[in-house]
């Protein structure tokens, strides 16, 4: 290991390093304790402000920067443009869980393609038994798709959701929701992808117990790193290698992560964006009442900053 190789020579131990970087961590999470107690009642008044502007979630989505924008298709930016009326970002565990896990709440007026006013997805932070892995768990969110033909992923988010119904540990290796689901996942091009599918991420097989078991064996490596006990290093050889296999957005949490430090909070500079990059103000404040009879409604540019 080449790390090893360059601390050969020193006095330095590798846990030593570990150590330092466990306490950035901590910092890492407390900061983000006291900014949420800090800004959650703002956050709470920038809702009821933006919920008076049309579209405004729209244009902050056609605003998206590009490591959340290359997720959206021409199909969802479509629904995203005439459907979605509000969105909100939560940090579900706090104040005394976890300040990773996220909670996203989408909220829909009526559309073609699916039934659900409201999606909602969580995203817990969990360990692994060992305390020396970690990473985000998820459950498929099932969307009600009024027809087949109006399915933007394709019945992929369907079979996920069966799949994870049929099978919520992941212990099974063959059924035929699996089979089916892993012949879609192979014809569909990552590319193509809908965003509707991150509703069904799964991630991690860490379960609420093993997060509780890692809790303490994490505590216990911290304290053996602080007293200068060599820690052997994590194997990723070990890891289930089909961990991902039915994992229709392996990504998921990568995106999770944008939308929550970035999408959320700078939403209002996305906005603002949008409309100095040639957004007229009947863009977002005119409604289909002001329409004349039989007239559609334009739709929405996409404007990149």
């Amino acid at each position: 290991m080449a790390l090893s190789a360059a601390l050969m020579d020193t006095p330095v131990k590798y846990s030593q390093l570990e150590d330092i970087n466990d306490d950035f961590e901590q910092i890492d999470l407390e900061i983000i304790r006291h900014q949420h107690k800090l800004s959650k009642d703002l956050y709470a008044k920038r809702q009821k402000l933006v919920a008076q502007i049309p579209n405004f979630w729209a244009l902050v989505f056609e605003q998206a920067p590009t490591d959340i924008d290359e997720y959206i298709q021409p199909s969802d930016s479509a629904l995203l443009l005439t459907a979605l009326t509000d969105m909100s970002v939560e940090r579900f565990e706090l104040p005394n869980g976890d300040p990773r896990s996220l909670l996203f709440r989408f909220e829909f007026s009526e559309n073609d393609h699916f039934e659900n006013k409201v999606l909602e997805k969580k995203f817990w932070w969990r360990r692994a038994r060992d305390g020396m892995d970690a990473g985000y768990v998820s459950e498929p969110v099932q969307i009600k798709w009024k027809s087949a033909e109006k399915d933007l992923t394709g019945g992929m988010l369907d079979l996920v959701h069966k799949n994870w119904v049929e099978d919520p540990a992941g212990e099974k290796k063959d059924s035929e929701t699996k089979k089916a689901l892993l012949e879609l996942m192979e014809k569909t091009p990552l590319g193509s992808i809908s965003f509707f599918t991150w509703f069904g991420f799964r991630g991690r097989k860490f379960t609420a117990e093993d997060d509780a078991i890692g809790a303490k064996a994490e505590e216990e490596l911290r304290k053996k790193r602080k007293a200068g006990e060599d820690i052997p290093d994590e194997d990723d050889e070990e890891l289930d290698e089909d961990e991902y296999e039915y994992e229709v957005f392996p990504t998921g949490d990568d995106l999770a992560v944008a939308i929550a430090e970035d999408l959320w909070p700078g939403a209002i500079q996305y906005f603002t964006t949008a409309q100095e990059d040639g957004m007229s103000d009947i863009d977002f404040e005119e409604s289909d009442e002001d329409m004349a009879d039989g007239e559609e409604a334009p739709p929405l540019k996409k404007v990149k900053a």
